[in-house]
């Protein structure tokens, strides 16, 4: 994913790096909206130039209506010009591709076996690729597997999670976005969670409900026919999957994903005597509710990180992994101040569950 290879981006050149992931290719996931700072990463990356020639649109701003009021927000006055709509197979594979030029090596598909400390430092892993077992010697272990921290995990991290929000989404055809709604990613919020919808680089658009794992009905949003039906009882919604003609596709599949704020704990560690360890990057460190439109750039930001990090650590840097952790928590820390301030701004339904218990989190 773009953490993973957002690290193997940094690290390309700079040390003998290993992807491996565990699909062939990328799958569509739902996660589009790329802000317009991703622009300095990317430049930073080296990738900037190549990513521009890709067909992604623009993401130009977000409208809302929340706390009964109609807001939008563009990004005329930015600095950093407009965001992208993902398509999120292109991107995955774009980064991919790149991290292979940089000269990472690659192995997809691939299962972890098995995962251990070596006694003179680093790690002795095991992988199968379908076929053959490998084993890898690594002195420093970067874990990009998403909200599953895998490999966390296996090494005595503990996962937290701080609510349950989860997105169920489908992507559905469009007779064509107009000016108004095209370039613009919209939020309205009901009362039990809140819906999102955005236009996609094939002419597709996404459309997702948001809410608790104990709130999801069934009933309504267990087909895309239900969802859609569900989503033209909003009034914003229903508008705007009108003027777009949005109808749900052929094959009318629908995905149930995690969209819960969760963190590992710890985020790293190391062996300052080795310069080896590991640390978490991108969902398995920090995992964010999409409402902050940080997922994507929380990816690539702290993967960027993760393999700077890294090759500190190889060089011996005792202060490496304190400042990597450092940084996550400054993240954190602003991440939920913003996103409690956003729920907060939500009264209308104050005796909902779902409302009830953003507000006494806030």
């Amino acid at each position: 994913g773009p953490a993973g290879a957002a690290a193997g981006l940094a690290l390309g050149g700079r040390a003998r790096v290993l992807l491996i992931d565990r699909v062939a290719e990328p799958a569509p996931r739902i996660g589009e909206s790329l802000i317009p700072a991703a622009r300095r990463l990317l430049s930073d990356l080296g990738v900037l130039k190549a990513f521009e020639a890709e067909p992604h649109p623009p993401y130009l701003g977000n409208r809302s209506v929340w706390g009964g009021d109609w807001a939008e927000t563009d990004f005329l006055r930015d600095p950093d010009g407009a965001g992208w709509h993902l398509d999120r197979v292109r991107f995955e594979t774009f980064l991919r591709k790149a991290a292979g030029a940089r000269g990472c090596r690659i192995i997809a598909p691939a299962k972890l076996e098995t995962i251990a400390a070596r006694g003179a430092g680093g790690w002795d892993i095991a992988v199968t690729d379908g076929r053959d077992r490998l084993e890898i010697e690594a002195k420093v272990v970067i874990d990009a597997t998403g909200r599953a921290a895998t490999v966390a995990k296996r090494l005595g991290a503990a996962r937290k999670n701080s609510d349950r929000l989860t997105a169920r989404w489908i992507r559905g055809q469009t007779s064509g976005e107009t000016s108004r709604t095209a370039g613009f990613s919209t939020v309205e919020s009901e009362a039990e969670g809140w819906w999102y919808t955005a236009p996609l680089a094939d002419g597709t658009r996404v459309l997702a409900f948001h809410t608790d794992t104990d709130l999801m009905s069934e009933t309504e949003t267990v087909s895309a026919d239900g969802l859609i039906a569900r989503a033209m009882r909003c009034p914003a919604m229903a508008a705007l999957l009108e003027e777009t003609g949005f109808q749900a596709d052929a094959l009318g599949e629908i995905w149930t994903t995690a969209a819960n704020t969760a963190r590992t704990d710890p985020l790293a560690e190391a062996d300052p005597s080795t310069q080896s360890g590991w640390l978490a990057v991108g969902d398995a460190g920090l995992s964010l509710d999409p409402l902050s439109s940080r997922g994507i750039f929380n990816a690539l930001y702290t993967g960027v990180s993760g393999g700077m990090t890294a090759h500190r650590m190889l060089a011996g840097d005792a202060g490496a992994v304190p400042d990597h952790i450092a940084g996550l928590e400054r993240i954190a820390s602003g991440y939920e101040q913003h996103l409690a301030l956003i729920y907060a701004a939500e009264t209308r339904w104050p005796d909902q569950p779902f409302w009830q218990r953003r507000s006494a989190a806030a």
